[in-house]
């Protein structure tokens, strides 16, 4: 029989493969150039490849994966040698016959133990060799003696926690390690071994479960500031403005002492929407590595990309498997731009998410069959074997500094209470739980296996619990003499403070000169915009942009990347301003994703200050698919965490007969989730969460793009950005509005009337103004009508359209004007805080109150213009 080289070479590391093996199993490697035929072997061997392969590719299926023991195992009978040609047991008759059968039994030992990994479906050759040789290894290592002596405190000592808080605190939902406690082991291995593999930061994402015991056993969380935090004690210092978060949302940033050298550890923030940090993560981490000038990131080579950061992410089984962030997330992980260099993921697999077991909360196996489709290797373990857990760790840092790649971790688990330890979880998996409680905890039957083998005493365990209680009844008794204590504005952030209350201007301008001499450099971009990314460029800020088609963007109005029609080969004129010029600019054409991409953006920007980071969406409704991020990270992130953010999103917004879908960015939800509140002085203070600004000329774009970065606070920043203004002539500015000594206008005043004139003022906000500007002119109503433009609707600004209505004394009339419908567009927003603020009460002129954004039938979007035009001027 023949076989093919590629097929020959996945037989290594047995003794029963022979042809072509070196002493321990191992084949030289494959010819590069195919993989041709090389000769043939003999039946007994061809077997012999048949069942390895068998077990390799269904081994897993086999596997003692369930600490619980619920899962049946169910017969595989590609696993059968009997397929293959082998005779059954009670007719073997020869050494070769029985040497078949112990090589299933040695397969089985390998492939079918509390360790099993997947990796057939990948289709690099090498990576399989690479996989299945290393594999091999893991199972057969022992940890060293003080390596498990080591592993059985840090479980004891997560358990002891978990007890304290249950006795000290029984009615709090903390959200245990227990049932999981060798995911400890996980994190312990990677953080000491981080400093060998060359790495210097580590980026931890991880949701409620086990994530407190990690804080304060493994990352350096002070114990007494946690226990405050359970007593509801404010965890930020006062003076420092902010609504705090809960319990297990709580992070730390600490630097790693190891014997081969120190890695600095950050565990990010998130919210209780699951998964929704994994795409944030991700983006830190990249930006870290921009940040530390790791790689080669120009043009979107990526070259290094990993060396010196990882990323590691930690997720509940259920949520892993029904949130569609997942699939985004991993979907970016070899995009240009966007790579890390390999993801190490670890699934906490309780077998049961909320009160739903497996096979209710997913229709696949295992929860990690996503990864299968992106061709990344899983490993699955017992979560009752925290040895093979380390085991599976070290493979997977491994693999990841091999092959720069992502790959899974399924520890498969259990918990040891309900959703949460005030939930009965009798109710709904009485059987599950009655297994549950019969047994032993994981730390515990670990001690025991320790002592078993002489190495611990019962003695040593009990004296380490009542030494590590009483380290906790230490910071327990110091909480109320002990100060709250944060750990922000540090590293990159320094100088940066929080934003003050009072209105500030900041110029923004720059010198003409070096404007013309960056336009000059950027020739083939005319559009002004290019002049804001140029001069933070020349002044050594970094710019990315991401979006879909973003490089000309989708409307094509920006030409940032120019493409050699012949040769295909992209050129960036903005990174060759200045041959001595430090900022770079980096376009991220990314995939069709919203929620992983906005996500992403989000924690590129929180890396750094010094860097404008801007999200563009194709169409400005398109947001709505990233939500989730937008609620919990970019409304919300400073006041929960003292995350500052100046993450700029681009919303193309205006009606222009598009239809629904492509008409408004929905900035009304926007300006719900603003805290500029009308009920208090200032209200145009800069102490708002964020700001939504709906600029109409290029030099407002400029100016605005540029105050993402001059003040010493960041704000993320909404800019409603109507899609006509790009090249209308109206929007166009001259070269001195751009000069030293300017900057944003909150508000743009009327210029063509008189103001002892003027009757009544007509208020507006974006591209709009056009319009009504037109009809007023065609209306004969220049002199007694004036157009005020509100430029920022939040933070809204009172003072000045305080000034604009008192310059207009004469003035009876007052008009709010928009495209959208009542229900929709600023008006809500705008209406109480003119009343509150500025003192005068609007009138509205708009499309009446609408269940769907706007019209997608041509007469009836002409019609409507002209019904909103037309009650402008007669309301």
């Amino acid at each position: 029989m023949v076989i093919y080289e590629k097929d020959r070479a996945l037989c290594v590391s047995h003794r029963f493969y022979r042809p072509g093996a070196d002493e321990f199993g191992h084949l030289p490697d494959p010819p590069k150039s195919s993989f041709e035929p090389t000769g043939s072997i003999t039946d007994e061997n061809c077997l012999n490849v048949h069942l390895i392969n068998a077990y390799r590719r269904y081994g897993y299926l086999q596997a003692d994966l369930d600490p619980l023991g619920l899962e049946k195992k169910k017969d595989v009978p590609e696993l059968n040698p009997e397929l293959y040609g082998a005779k059954p047991d009670d007719a073997l008759s020869s050494s070769n016959d029985l040497q078949v059968n112990d090589l299933a039994e040695q397969l089985r030992l390998i492939y079918c133990g509390t360790m099993a990994v997947e990796f057939m479906h990948i289709n690099n050759w090498e990576e399989r060799q690479w996989i299945a040789q290393h594999f091999e290894e893991a199972v057969a290592t022992e940890l060293r003696s003080e390596e498990r002596i080591k592993l059985a405190k840090l479980m004891l000592r997560c358990e002891n926690f978990d007890h304290f808080l249950a006795q000290k605190f029984p009615t709090l939902k903390r959200y245990s390690g227990e049932g999981a406690e060798a995911q400890f082991g996980f994190f312990s291995e990677i953080f000491d071994s981080a400093p060998e593999h060359g790495l210097q930061q580590i980026l931890v994402g991880i949701a409620h479960r086990g994530r407190n015991n990690l804080l304060v056993e493994m990352m350096q969380f002070p114990h007494v500031q946690m226990f405050r935090k359970i007593r509801g004690k404010p965890e930020l210092p006062e003076g420092v403005q902010g609504s705090g978060d809960v319990l297990s949302h709580l992070v730390s940033s600490f630097d790693h002492e190891t014997s081969g050298g120190k890695v600095h550890i950050t565990m990010l923030p998130n919210p209780s929407h699951l998964e929704a940090q994994n795409p944030v993560a991700m983006g830190k981490a990249r930006a870290r590595a921009r940040s530390l000038n790791i790689g080669d990131y120009s043009r979107g080579r990526d070259a290094r990309v990993g060396d010196g950061v990882l990323c590691l992410l930690v997720h509940g089984d259920g949520s892993f498997t029904g949130q569609g962030v997942v699939w985004e997330s991993i979907a970016l992980s070899q995009a240009p731009h966007f790579r890390l260099g390999g993801v190490i993921h670890l699934v906490t697999n309780n077998q049961i998410a909320f009160t739903a077991e497996s096979h209710i909360g997913r229709s696949s196996r295992h929860c990690t069959d996503i990864a299968k489709a992106f061709e990344y290797p899983v490993l699955h373990v017992n979560g009752d074997k925290p040895e093979d857990l380390v085991k599976a760790t070290r493979l997977a840092m491994a693999y990841r500094e091999k092959f720069r790649k992502d790959i899974f971790i399924n520890l498969i688990c259990f918990r040891k209470w309900g959703h949460n330890e005030l939930d009965d979880p009798t109710f709904t998996n009485p059987l599950l739980y009655k297994i549950i409680n019969s047994r032993e905890s994981v730390p515990r039957e670990y001690a025991d296996e320790l002592i078993g083998d002489e190495l611990i005493t019962e003695e040593e365990v009990k004296k380490l619990k009542d030494d590590h209680t009483g380290k906790l009844l230490e910071a327990y008794r110091a909480i109320d003499s002990t100060p709250p204590k944060v750990n922000h504005l540090n590293g990159y952030w320094k100088g940066i403070v929080q934003a003050p209350s009072e209105v500030q201007t900041w110029d923004t301008g720059v010198d003409v000169e070096l404007l013309r001499y960056v336009g000059a450099q950027t020739v083939k971009v005319p559009e002004k915009f290019a002049l804001a990314f140029g001069s933070l460029l020349v002044e050594g800020n970094d710019v990315r942009i991401s979006g879909q088609d973003v490089g000309r963007a989708t409307f094509c109005h920006r030409h940032a990347v120019m493409v050699d029609q012949e040769t295909d080969q992209s050129h960036i004129p903005f990174n060759c301003i200045d041959p001595n010029q430090k900022g770079f600019l980096e376009v991220a054409n990314n995939l069709l994703s919203e929620e992983a991409i906005l996500g992403f953006e989000f924690g590129f920007a929180i890396d750094n200050p010094r860097r404008l980071c801007i999200w563009e969406a194709q169409f400005g409704d398109f947001n709505n698919g990233a939500q989730i991020i937008i609620d919990t990270f970019i409304a919300s992130a400073e006041s929960k965490w003292l995350t500052q953010s100046g993450l700029t999103m681009l919303l193309p917004h205006g009606y222009d007969g598009a239809g629904p879908e492509h008409s408004s960015c929905r900035m009304e939800r926007f300006l719900q989730l603003c805290d500029s509140k009308e009920d208090q002085q200032p209200v145009d203070g800069e102490n708002i969460n964020m700001r939504v600004v709906n600029p109409s000329t290029s030099a407002q774009y400029f100016h605005l793009l540029r105050r993402q970065v001059v003040p010493n606070y960041r704000k993320p920043c909404i800019v409603v950005a109507p899609k006509i203004l790009l090249r209308h002539p109206k929007a166009a500015s001259s070269l001195t509005e751009f000069a030293p000594g300017t900057h944003f206008k909150n508000v743009i005043d009327d210029s063509t009337c008189k103001a002892e004139k003027v009757e009544k003022i007509i208020f507006v906000s974006g591209k709009h103004w056009i319009a009504v500007e037109k009809a007023r002119d065609e209306r004969g109503l220049k002199d007694t009508t004036a157009i005020v433009r509100v430029e920022s609707l939040c933070p809204f600004p009172a003072k000045d359209l305080q000034s604009a209505v008192k310059k207009y004394s004469n003035a009876k009339s007052f008009v709010w004007s928009q495209e959208e419908p009542r229900n929709a567009g600023a008006w809500s927003f705008m209406r109480p805080r003119f009343e509150n603020a500025v003192g005068i009460s609007l009138k509205f002129a708009g499309r009446p109150e609408l269940a769907w954004t706007a019209t997608a039938i041509g007469e009836h979007h002409t019609r409507e213009n002209e019904e909103v035009i037309k009650m402008t001027f007669e309301v």
